[in-house]
């Protein structure tokens, strides 16, 4: 089999497992910044990645978590429709911040075609829905909105305005409903 992975990927990809947390923290940094553009190895990382987000290390499932949404742009076999559900679990992470960071990186994946965008959309309203029973709902929802600004800002696709819009009119503490709105108010001129 050829590879298509570098040593220096293949070191890193490794080190996201280390007990070292400078050598996790380097790995993280490198790894984001190789997969914020489509990468050849995607899939001589993928089951690994993958495999991380249920690692006992709740920063394995985080650091997994946010390389598996950018890994997304370089999946042209689509493998990410089977495997979303992985990654929308890690948005329910017994440790917030580790649900946090998958949360705030998801919206990524919704870039990578069509059918991601729809399967994130509907994903990310189960989520808003959801977890109102939560103890930190309103930052998850905050984080939902966010998501989908982030999705619009790319894409221009008036549906995911609306939709967040939607998703805002839900909320009944008025207070929440004007902090998520102040997200479709920022950015203009």
């Amino acid at each position: 089999m050829t590879t298509l992975m570098d040593e220096t990927t293949q070191m890193h990809l490794e080190n996201v497992r280390s007990k070292d947390k400078d050598l996790q923290n380097a790995a993280f940094a490198y790894l984001m910044a190789a997969t914020a553009v489509p990468v050849a190895w995607a899939y001589e990382a993928w089951v690994d990645v993958v495999a991380g987000l249920s690692d006992k290390d709740n920063r394995v499932r985080a650091i997994s978590a946010q390389v598996f949404c950018n890994l997304a742009m370089s999946d042209p076999e689509k493998r990410m429709l089977t495997d979303f559900d992985k990654l929308l679990l890690v948005t329910k992470d017994e440790r917030f911040v580790t649900a946090r960071h998958c949360l705030q990186a998801l919206w990524k994946v919704g870039l990578a075609g069509s059918a991601q965008q729809e399967m994130v959309i509907a994903g990310l309203n189960g989520r808003y829905q959801e977890c109102i029973t939560e103890k930190n709902y309103t930052l998850i929802r905050y984080d939902i909105i966010q998501d989908l600004k982030n999705l619009y800002d790319v894409i221009q696709d008036e549906q995911i305005k609306e939709n967040a819009l939607a998703l805002i009119h839900i909320e009944e503490d008025l207070k929440y409903r004007k902090k998520y709105a102040t997200i479709w108010r920022e950015n203009k001129k």
